[in-house]
């Protein structure tokens, strides 16, 4: 939809589909490094620090991401974007009523780190010519760095829905060994 695309300097050339490989394996790696970093932090900290303030940030989330969404909703990343966190967030938090959303935030905040690294270079950052480009009349033309700002939300998106697969699949084996 020419909404973001692959400099082919960076690219092998195999496609699954109308997706580059290095396309589909961002889509393994980077999900599963995340829900692994996130299943370490659980383990390690025992305490669930940012779990008293879940509601009052999925709140500001779901309504900035609302606000922003609604607002931009003709450039197609920004709305997409910051839509459907709104919604994954209201559901989580309200229809679903999750525990792990706390854990989620501060995991995330971590995750900012590596995210900021690596979604540097694949914009080009420290590079000649970006591996991802993206069409700005789409987004916000709103950059740190090198990076859409709307790829923060987007990171989040994709790694909560992660995490909820993960936490529903955890839930589901406690059950069986009768640990609820």
């Amino acid at each position: 939809m020419g909404i973001w695309g692959f400099s082919s300097k960076y690219l092998s050339g195999l496609n699954l589909g109308r997706l580059p490989i290095e396309e589909i394996m961002f889509f393994v790696c980077i999900p599963y490094a995340c829900v692994f970093t996130y299943d370490a932090l659980t383990y390690l900290m025992k305490k669930d620090l940012w779990g008293p303030f879940q509601k009052a940030i999925s709140i500001a989330l779901i309504s900035f991401s609302s606000l922003i969404g609604l607002v931009h909703f003709d450039k197609w990343y920004t709305f997409t974007t910051f839509f459907a966190l709104a919604i994954c967030l209201t559901f989580l938090q309200f229809v679903w009523k999750v525990s792990y959303l706390g854990r989620f935030y501060f995991a995330y905040f971590i995750l900012l780190v590596p995210f900021f690294i690596v979604n540097g270079i694949l914009t080009g950052m420290w590079i000649g010519e970006p591996v991802v480009w993206y069409n700005d009349s789409e987004n916000l033309n709103i950059r740190i760095w090198t990076i859409p700002v709307e790829d923060i939300f987007y990171g989040m998106l994709l790694i909560v829905l992660n995490i909820s697969v993960f936490e529903k699949l955890q839930a589901s084996a406690r059950k069986v060994e009768g640990r609820v």
